[in-house]
């Protein structure tokens, strides 16, 4: 995080310099699994990677599996059928959301985050920006 006491931005801009291309496996996000080339997963880099990163993240529940960082993953199933949806929850959710994806150092800001519920399925679109530039992911 950077410090609001300092002035200038060279210091986020040493940080992005330092840090390589963001991989990851490529992921069909319609059946939800790896996309295969050649008998090997695909490879994508910078903000497609990061689509999968947040992706991941945020259907795993933190502190579920020994596997993944205590910092990886997000709390909401705490939210699911319990909650009456107000706006106060809606804030909750927000925060929660922010929380697990700008551990990400190659996320800079969450700009927006909508919801949209569908029968019993709560779907919502991030606008975010990246060291890559802005960009939008819906789940």
């Amino acid at each position: 995080m950077a410090n609001p006491f300092v002035s200038g931005s060279s210091a986020a801009t040493e940080s992005e310099r330092t840090l390589e291309p963001f991989r990851e496996y490529a992921w069909d996000f319609e059946h939800d699994t790896f996309i295969m080339e050649g008998g090997k997963p695909k490879v994508v880099t910078e903000n497609e990677a990061l689509k999968v990163w947040i992706y991941k993240t945020l259907k795993t529940e933190r502190w579920r599996y020994r596997a993944y960082d205590n910092a990886y993953g997000v709390e909401l199933e705490q939210f699911i059928g319990q909650t009456p949806n107000t706006a106060d929850t809606s804030m909750e959710v927000k925060r929660y959301i922010e929380e697990a994806l700008l551990i990400n150092p190659y996320i800079h800001t969450i700009d927006e985050i909508t919801f949209s519920n569908d029968k019993d399925v709560l779907e919502f679109s991030i606008t975010l920006t990246t060291i890559y530039g802005e960009m939008e992911v819906t789940i």
